[in-house]
């Protein structure tokens, strides 16, 4: 692999390493996985991302495949920001602002840009994207693209893929292609050319003119949903066609994002808080039935469990001090509503009397002091996550799930059960509105045991979930963790004509191979990290 290393330094202006120490820090990323890439390459424009890429595909197509994993800041919590060859590494250099147009209300960055620091120069002109992960302080750009990631905000505003209006991507042969939504001369135009790019466009518009029916058989009922490609929302009725949709959420496995067009939203600096606690989750749902119906109602209905609470009162006391006293609600809903003019008055006013009829405790924060305590609420869970007992961690293995919203109290019931019956503890949180939850149980995967029930409870979860009509990726990607169970949600036909799609986008198998496709529960098995830590991420707590 020198020679390689060697080979790409010559022709990069970015850094080519090889050392020990870097190796092993880029063996890892926020999951329970580990893999060392043989080189790591620090890309300084595209032009490096490029001949890299062009590099690959020429000896792939003499017979040696060589794995490219785009990586940002390695906050992937299901093995997809690693790999055993060339760790193309963004934030070091390719990390700009490169356009903020005011007119068009859009912002062009590079996928190496820390998500909260583009957020930070959008809000100085009163704008900004409100698909934010809750890792948007140190996860990036081209990382909630790769994993169409949502947050805290997406039931009014949507995901990722709502806000990306344009890309720039490098294929697996090195080409580089902008890609938008276009009318149909447009693509007739795409479909003529003689290049690599043509030939994708020709693939993926006979595969879905082809695949029509089984593509609209693999629609689930949910509020967010990342398993496999957004291949219905390539082509539409009209004729318009977009090949960004399959770049977000793809996870590096189509493509090696450059550049990002996103689309803005006029900020509301001034925000009201509501915090309510029900005595059943059955009692929150039907609340929230109602608040659903709220023409403009709250951008963010979020959820904690009793459960959590008790783990952090049994953690530390003090952390709710004026907030709650044991015994602790089953349930405690977190309500934002944006702005704080008449109209929104009006619908916190509606908003209250809703809560009213289902609880006593409604609580109103509209001061900065009282939001930051009502936030810490909802914050909770990063100190239960990153509060270890000895050798025990809470592990993602299964964080991330959505149901049919109707589904939910069966769901979490189930979920409950699922804790029971390994004899675990169980706190849950989430998008309760979107029916999307978090959990992690708390592991020691140094032991045979531990490890074991870790994959067993996977099974068991993911199966749950499929059973239910949901989804076992809802606001992240799949992962090389979740690929072992793709098929199973998406059934066998669905599962091929996507594998279809990776096959046109990457023929020689060298864009981060094992994710989406290609890994099984024996290979996941093996590649375990038994000293399992949230190492990369103390320094801004391990958010979910």
């Amino acid at each position: 692999m020198s020679k390689v290393a060697h080979y790409l330094q010559e022709h990069l202006i970015g850094e080519v390493m090889t050392s020990t120490d870097a190796r092993r820090y880029f063996a890892t990323d926020a999951s329970i996985l580990e893999i060392a890439p043989a080189l790591v390459v620090y890309p300084r424009n595209e032009n490096d991302v490029r001949k890299t890429a062009r590099f690959t595909w020429q000896l792939a197509e003499r017979g040696r495949v060589i794995p490219i994993t785009a990586r940002g800041s390695g906050t992937d919590q299901y093995g997809a920001a690693i790999g055993s060859g060339i760790m193309l590494v963004f934030p070091a250099h390719m990390h700009r602002i490169l356009e903020i147009d005011t007119k068009a209300h859009t912002i062009t960055v590079e996928p190496g840009i820390i998500f909260g620091k583009m957020q930070q120069t959008l809000k100085t002109h009163g704008r900004f994207v409100p698909s934010y992960p809750a890792s948007l302080e140190y996860s990036t750009v081209g990382g909630a693209i790769a994993n169409n990631a949502s947050g805290e905000k997406s039931i009014r505003y949507g995901t990722t893929r709502t806000f990306v209006h344009g890309l720039r991507v490098v294929l697996a042969n090195g080409e580089v292609i902008e890609t938008g939504r276009i009318n149909k001369r447009e693509l007739n135009r795409k479909l003529g050319l003689a290049t690599y790019e043509g030939e994708i466009y020709r693939s993926i518009d006979a595969l879905i003119e082809e695949s029509r029916e089984v593509l609209d058989s693999g629609y689930r009922n949910v509020g967010k949903n990342n398993a496999g490609y957004d291949l219905s929302d390539v082509k539409r009725k009209d004729g318009s066609f977009d090949l960004t949709p399959l770049f977000v959420g793809s996870q590096g496995t189509l493509g090696i994002i450059t550049e990002a067009i996103l689309g803005t939203t006029a900020e509301n600096p001034e925000v009201a808080l509501v915090l309510a606690s029900f005595d059943s989750v059955e009692t929150a749902m039907q609340a929230i039935v109602e608040l659903r119906h709220l023409h403009d109602g709250p951008s963010m209905i979020e959820m904690v469990d009793g459960n959590l609470l008790q783990q952090a009162y049994d953690q530390n006391p003090n952390q709710l001090k004026n907030m709650f006293n044991a015994p602790f609600p089953p349930i405690v809903l977190l309500l934002e509503f944006d702005g704080v003019d008449r109209h929104q008055k009006k619908q916190l006013k509606r908003a209250n009397k809703i809560l009213g009829h289902y609880t006593e405790d409604v609580r109103l924060a509209e001061d900065a002091e009282n939001q930051q305590l009502f936030s810490k609420i909802r914050q909770i869970s990063s100190t239960v996550i990153g509060h270890n007992e000895g050798l025990l961690r809470a592990v993602p293995i299964i964080d991330d799930a959505a149901v049919p919203f109707e589904q939910f109290n069966v769901f979490l019931n189930a979920v409950y059960e699922l804790f029971k019956r390994n004899n675990l503890p169980v706190a849950i949180w989430g998008h309760i509105a979107d029916a999307n939850i978090h959990m992690q149980p708390k592991l020691n995967l140094g032991q045979v045991g531990d490890r074991q029930k870790a994959f067993r409870m996977m099974d068991e979860f993911y199966k749950l979930v499929i059973s239910m009509g949901g989804t076992i990726s809802s606001e992240t990607g799949d992962g090389r963790i979740r690929t072992p169970y793709l098929e199973q949600q998406l059934g066998t036909e669905l599962y091929g004509v996507l594998k279809r799609v990776k096959q046109i986008f990457d023929p020689y198998g060298t864009l981060n191979p094992g994710v989406k496709f290609g890994s099984s529960s024996d290979d996941i098995k093996a590649l375990v990290r038994q000293d399992y830590a949230h190492d990369h991420i103390y320094d801004h707590l391990p958010r979910s």
